[in-house]
C-alpha cells in the first residue's frame, strides 16, 4: 500500500523542525509545496546559525552542514539580533530580492510562533519584532484581448482539443496550473468545476459557454482512447495516457505562444492566470470581492492588483477633459 504523506520525519532535520513540518501539515492543512518551502528556508536558517556562532571548524560546504544536533536548548538561546544577521546574509551573500527575504521572514516568524504557543519550547518570542521587507507591488503581466484570441487561433496539431480547452479554461476561470492539472471529471457537474487550490482549500468555478464547449468537444476526443487512459477520472491526459503534469502544460503554452508570435518568455500558466482576471475586471465589471472568490485568494489585497486596469479609464478621462487642447 503507497501513502501519500506530506511530511512525516526527516533524520536530518532537527526534532523542532520535523515537529513543526507535521503541524503546518497535519493541524493547518498546508500543502507540500508550501512545507517544502518552508523546509529549504529554515534549513538554510540553521545551517547559517551553526556558522555565524562559530560551531563550524575548517573547511565546510554551506549546504552540507549538518544540523540535525541542533536540540531545544539550542533554539532558546536564538535572538532577534541572530534573526537579524540571517536576513542580512541571504540578502549580501545569497543575493535574495525582496520577495525571498519576505518568504524566509514569514517562515522564521511562523516556527518561533509555533515554538512559542504551541510546542512551548521558548519562554520568549524572539520573531515578534521581526520585519517583512517592504515589497513594491508591481501591476501584473497579461495577454489583451486580441493577443488571447491569437493564443487560442496558434492551437493546433493532433492534441488540439486537449490544449484549446486547457488554454481556453486558462483564460476564462483564471485557474492556477496546479488546480488544471489536478481536476477530475468528476468534479465537473453541468457548468459548475469544483478544484482543490493553494492549501488544500476548496473552491468551486463556473464555466461559461467557451469553456463548456471546448470542453464537450474534448471529451469526445478523449472518450476514443479512455481504454487506454490509466488514471479514467483525470481530465486531461498526456500521450502517455496519464494525468497531465505541469511540465507538459508549460512546454505546451510555450510552443503556441512562440507560433502565436507572443513572447513565450514572458508569459507562463500564470499569466494567462493574471489575463482572465484582468479581462473579467475590465469588461465583465465584476467587482474587487467577486473577483477575490473567483480567485480563490484568501486576501483580498492579493486581489486588488487587478484593479491596474482603472488607470486606462483614468487616462481617458484626463484627455477627455475640455481644456486638455488648451495651449499657452
Amino acid at each position: 500500500m503507497q501513502y501519500n504523506l506530506k511530511h512525516v520525519y526527516d533524520p536530518g532535520l532537527p526534532r523542532c523542525l520535523n515537529d513543526f513540518l507535521n503541524y503546518l501539515g497535519t493541524i493547518r492543512g498546508k500543502s507540500k509545496n508550501t512545507l517544502n518551502g518552508y523546509k529549504i528556508d529554515l534549513t538554510m536558517f540553521f545551517r547559517f546559525l551553526k556558522l555565524y556562532k562559530g560551531l563550524i571548524n575548517g573547511d565546510y560546504e554551506f549546504k552540507k552542514i549538518n544540523i540535525n544536533d541542533i536540540d531545544e536548548n539550542f533554539v532558546r538561546h536564538i535572538s532577534l539580533s541572530d534573526l537579524f544577521a540571517f536576513i542580512s546574509f541571504v540578502e549580501n551573500y545569497r543575493n535574495n530580492g525582496d520577495c525571498s527575504r519576505a518568504r524566509k521572514v514569514a517562515a522564521i516568524k511562523s516556527f518561533f510562533k509555533y515554538l512559542y504557543s504551541k510546542a512551548k519550547i521558548i519562554d520568549e518570542n524572539p520573531a515578534l519584532e521581526l520585519e517583512s521587507p517592504k515589497i513594491s507591488q508591481k501591476n501584473p503581466i497579461y495577454l489583451s484581448l486580441e493577443e488571447s484570441k491569437e493564443l487560442l487561433r496558434a492551437v493546433d496539431g493532433k492534441f488540439k482539443k486537449r490544449d484549446y480547452c486547457i488554454i481556453t479554461f486558462f483564460l476564462n476561470c483564471g485557474m492556477r496550473l496546479s488546480e488544471l492539472c489536478g481536476i477530475n471529471i468528476s468534479n465537473i457537474k453541468e457548468d459548475t468545476l469544483t478544484v482543490i487550490g493553494k492549501g488544500s482549500k476548496e473552491r468551486t468555478i463556473y464555466l461559461n459557454k467557451a469553456c463548456r464547449r471546448a470542453l464537450k468537444n474534448y471529451l469526445e476526443e478523449r472518450s476514443k482512447y479512455h481504454d487506454k487512459i490509466k488514471n479514467r477520472d483525470a481530465l486531461f491526459i498526456s500521450r502517455n495516457y496519464n494525468r497531465i503534469n505541469k511540465r507538459t502544460v508549460e512546454l505546451m503554452l510555450k510552443k503556441y505562444l512562440k507560433k502565436a508570435g507572443l513572447d513565450s518568455r514572458k508569459y507562463t500558466p500564470h499569466k494567462l492566470r493574471h489575463t482572465a482576471a484582468t479581462l473579467m475586471y475590465k469588461y465583465g465589471n465584476v467587482d474587487i470581492r467577486s473577483l477575490q472568490k473567483i480567485l480563490g485568494h484568501e486576501n483580498v489585497s492579493t486581489t486588488q492588483i487587478y484593479t491596474h486596469v482603472d488607470d486606462e479609464e483614468l487616462r481617458k478621462a484626463v484627455k477627455s477633459n475640455p481644456l486638455s487642447e488648451e495651449d499657452m
